[in-house]
């Protein structure tokens, strides 16, 4: 076959078969890779028996299309891959406790529906064929019954503290929402701000103190060196995607100053494992950051790795200037600001925690943090941005009034200017709030005329958020537009006021 078009087939050999409707249909197939496994197949697919495992090593079990029914062989169809789960999944257990495995009886028949359009279908079960408009009704039935369980899941609880638990615990536990993964584990900045102003004052020429900045500066004379380190809580399961979107969420910090990547140190916790699989994360976790970091320029130097209750990842990075650093202290009133991701992050993870967030939002999210940012940055700097940072930890109101306050200037925000990922908004609605989200809003003036749901996007954590940059007013339009040509979801939020530091929303 050459080409398939709505109305004919156009064979190999040049001929063409005509027809008033072409059809797809395609069976199931094995991949390749299953006959370099050294299994007994049928057909490529692996033959098991009546426990799902394969007859040629019992610590492998196959199910639905890639497994062929010796003991009873049966159609490749989706209604045996669903009953053969939960024995799957008993069958694993037993036999890491040492117990008796369970028997798999397939039923003979199953009653087949397909859909033959214009709300009819198709039925046939024990050698007997109906059709119907009823028998649609069904199938949408079923198929929407069935879709449904993958959005009503139990909302996951925070288990009470052990009875022999010290005075007052429970209360802390109870005090605000769990901990999230990602940018929302972190400590807010009320607790922060005070042993970090009991620090002594440095005396060395050569580090430039930045206040507010996340990242230092040192001066070499001839050359200036920026220097940041930051660290994320565990969000996915996947080591070699979370390595990339830690990556980039410490490398913000560089690029925010205008910096140019120049050395990374990896510094790893892996959760309990067996020295196999530590192996393999780190080599995972590796193999992720060099992915997203070496593109950049940037060399990985070292690290360090260690062993810990869960996965967290940090990177501490150095940049290099060629030009005056952009910093928090830069807006000036007029001002545009630009925003180069959505918001919605913090909310997004915890809600994919308490399974109330929609997986192809967490899909849609997690592709986007892991897209390098570094470009964003070279667009805002060359548009004349004179202050940007990173949107992470504090919220966009946080890291704004950080910039407000360096800057001695006020900001107006356009609310519904301010772009969210999808999912972000029905998450508010149900009153989902991350476990930073108290203490951001405590540490913000905001001046608000009316009672908007999304508010409170404005003090949501993010993870690898997007930069917020002041730019001169005139740029501003065309700076979006070359933004979002260039992949990003930007958007023109507001503007820099000669006010005292403090944010009116509108």
């Amino acid at each position: 076959m050459q080409r398939v078009t709505d109305h004919s087939v156009e064979l190999a050999d040049g001929d063409v078969l005509n027809a008033d409707l072409v059809v797809g249909a395609a069976g199931a197939r094995p991949y390749p890779w299953v006959a370099n496994l050294g299994l007994e197949t049928h057909e490529g697919f692996i033959t098991i028996d009546n426990t799902l495992r394969s007859l040629s090593d019992p610590n492998i079990f196959a199910v639905g299309d890639c497994a062929h029914m010796g003991f009873a062989p049966r159609p490749k169809a989706g209604v045996f891959a669903v009953r053969q789960a939960p024995v799957l999944f008993d069958n694993i257990s037993a036999v890491l406790t040492g117990r008796k495995l369970e028997r798999y009886d397939p039923q003979d028949d199953y009653l087949k529906l397909i859909s033959l359009g214009s709300k009819t279908a198709a039925a046939d079960k024990f050698k007997r064929f109906v059709t119907g408009k009823g028998l649609w009704r069904l199938k949408d039935t079923i198929d929407r019954r069935f879709m449904d369980k993958f959005d009503d899941l139990p909302e996951m609880t925070v288990p009470p503290a052990p009875a022999n638990s010290v005075a007052g615990m429970q209360a802390a536990i109870d005090e605000e929402p769990p901990l999230c993964g990602g940018c929302g584990a972190k400590v807010g900045a009320d607790i922060l701000s005070g042993p970090l102003s009991r620090l002594p004052a440095s005396e060395r020429t050569d580090i430039i103190r930045l206040p507010g900045d996340d990242a230092a500066l040192l001066d070499f004379g001839s050359s200036r060196q920026v220097i940041t380190t930051d660290s994320l809580r565990s969000f996915t399961q996947d080591p070699y995607r979370m390595s990339k979107i830690a990556a980039l969420h410490a490398m913000g910090d560089i690029w925010a100053m205008g910096a140019l990547p120049q050395a990374v140190l990896v510094t790893v916790t892996l959760p309990p494992l067996a020295r196999p699989l530590q192996a393999e994360w780190l080599g995972e976790i590796m193999a992720g950051a060099a992915e997203v970091l070496l593109p950049t320029g940037a060399e990985i130097v070292g690290g360090h790795t260690s062993m810990g209750a869960e996965l967290s990842l940090g990177f501490s990075i150095t940049g290099l200037l060629d030009a005056p650093p952009i910093t928090l202290a830069g807006a000036q009133p007029g001002q545009k600001l630009i925003v180069t991701r959505p918001l919605g992050s913090g909310l997004l993870f915890p809600g994919e925690m308490q399974h109330t967030a929609r997986g192809r939002d967490i899909a849609a999210l997690l592709d986007t943090l892991e897209t390098p940012q570094g470009r964003a940055a070279g667009i805002l700097s060359v548009a004349g941005a004179t202050a940007m940072t990173d949107v992470t930890g504090f919220g966009l109101a946080g890291h704004l009034f950080g910039m407000l306050r360096e800057s001695g200037a006020g900001a107006e925000l356009t609310l519904g200017a301010i772009p969210i990922f999808d999912g972000v908004l029905e998450l508010l609605t149900a009153g989902l709030r991350s476990h930073l989200h108290a203490a951001n809003q405590a540490g913000v003036p905001i001046v608000s005329s009316g009672d908007d749901p999304r508010m409170p996007i404005l003090f949501d954590p993010q993870t690898a958020g997007g930069f917020l940059a002041a730019v001169p007013s005139d740029a501003a339009d065309a700076t979006a537009t070359k933004l979002i040509d260039a992949g990003f979801v930007s958007a023109v939020i507001g503007t820099i006021t000669a006010d005292e530091p403090r944010i009116t929303v509108h």
